[in-house]
């Protein structure tokens, strides 16, 4: 399987800077390993986007898949409680 692409948006690479830093490193694993699985065991699409997000801890990554250029775009990283409004 070929390996995709990691895009991460301005906002969403503002938002992981202002995460302590513990919780970081361990989202960066994170979104790293979507490179070999975008659609790893726990993922869940979003109804109503075609989004998707996962968990990490107390915080979630939401991203897009782009499977004919093998590219995923994380859109937004932040807490469970916020990381959903607009």
């Amino acid at each position: 399987m070929a390996s995709y692409s990691i895009l991460l948006t301005k906002s969403a690479a503002k938002e992981l800077e202002s995460v302590p830093s513990k919780d970081r490193q361990r989202i960066v694993a994170r979104i790293g390993r979507l490179a070999h699985d975008p659609r790893p065991v726990g993922v869940e699409k979003l109804s109503g986007d075609e989004k998707y997000r996962i968990r990490q801890g107390d915080y979630r990554i939401l991203y897009k898949i782009e499977d004919a250029e093998l590219i995923v775009t994380v859109v937004r990283v932040g807490n469970r409680r916020e990381v959903y409004r607009r």
